[in-house]
């Protein structure tokens, strides 16, 4: 009986390590990020941050060939298939939270607005995300001189 109690708490174990939540900073250096700045006349800030899954280019991976995927793909047994389509939308939340994420870590780091800012628009989709945005605060002489230049 021992043996069989070892063996159960140790597959406990394993699938509670394998079911931790992944936080969203295990995208860090995995994805490219943009943020485009835009002042208008009457002082308005507007932004758009733009974030995507680097390619496996951008990273040095070497990347199977689309064909190869299909292969793979064709190959993989419906169980495995469901399971991976069920981690799709893990996933997606996931990488929603990253884009928040680094929007909040770009806003901060650049100073952009000051009084935090509102979503105009915000598409996230699997591997891409884009947040157009407006800020609270109206533009300063200091922050036109900084961001005009379209940071």
């Amino acid at each position: 009986m021992p043996k069989y109690s070892v063996l159960f708490f140790s597959l406990l174990l394993l699938s509670a390590c394998s079911s931790a939540p992944i936080e969203p900073e295990a995208y860090a250096g995995q994805f490219k990020d943009k943020f485009s700045t835009s002042i208008k006349g009457e002082g308005i800030k507007l932004f758009t941050y733009q974030a995507k899954v680097a390619s496996a280019t951008d990273r040095g991976i070497e990347d199977p060939l689309p064909h190869q995927q299909r292969v793979n793909r064709r190959r993989q047994d419906a169980r495995s298939y469901a399971i991976e389509q069920e981690r799709r939308q893990e996933r997606l939340e996931l990488w929603s939270e990253q884009v928040d994420l680094g929007l909040k870590k770009t806003i901060d780091m650049t100073g952009y607005c000051k009084d935090g800012y509102m979503v105009l628009n915000r598409s996230v989709s699997e591997g891409r995300g884009e947040v157009r945005g407006e800020c609270n605060d109206g533009a300063t002489e200091e922050d036109i001189k900084k961001f005009s230049r379209n940071y």
